[in-house]
């Protein structure tokens, strides 16, 4: 099982995107643990259009602190395998495939990069 934290916090502008690239990875008995720090701009919003049973969302504990945003999520996690991602954070294709390869191949952890992209 895979689970994959998310910290949000008035996220709603890349959210969409971001769940879309994660959950075509994802089987049905992953999951992805969103923790909200109390967005007002429509986050949970985004979040609730998916309507996908795999998306669980959590109160955040609303300290204005991303790290405990991301702690709180991490709490609630339940998989083997863990992924974090920020919540502007688009996934590329195979990411999953490639990092879970490498885990399961004897790596204690594995980090990625990123691709920053302007989108002005």
């Amino acid at each position: 099982m895979i689970s994959v934290c998310i910290a949000t916090y008035n996220g709603a502008a890349t959210l969409h995107e971001q769940l879309s690239s994660i959950l075509s990875q994802l089987g049905p008995d992953d999951e992805v643990i969103l923790s909200d720090d109390g967005s007002t701009d429509g986050t949970l919003d985004v979040v609730r259009a998916f309507d996908n049973p795999i998306i669980h969302i959590v109160p955040g504990p609303k300290t204005g602190s991303p790290i405990d945003n991301f702690e709180h999520a991490l709490r609630q996690a339940r998989g083997e395998y863990i992924f974090l991602s920020d919540q502007d954070d688009v996934w590329l294709e195979g990411k999953v495939q490639r990092m879970l390869a490498a885990l399961k191949g004897g790596a204690d952890c594995v980090v990625s990069d990123c691709r920053v992209t302007d989108q002005a």
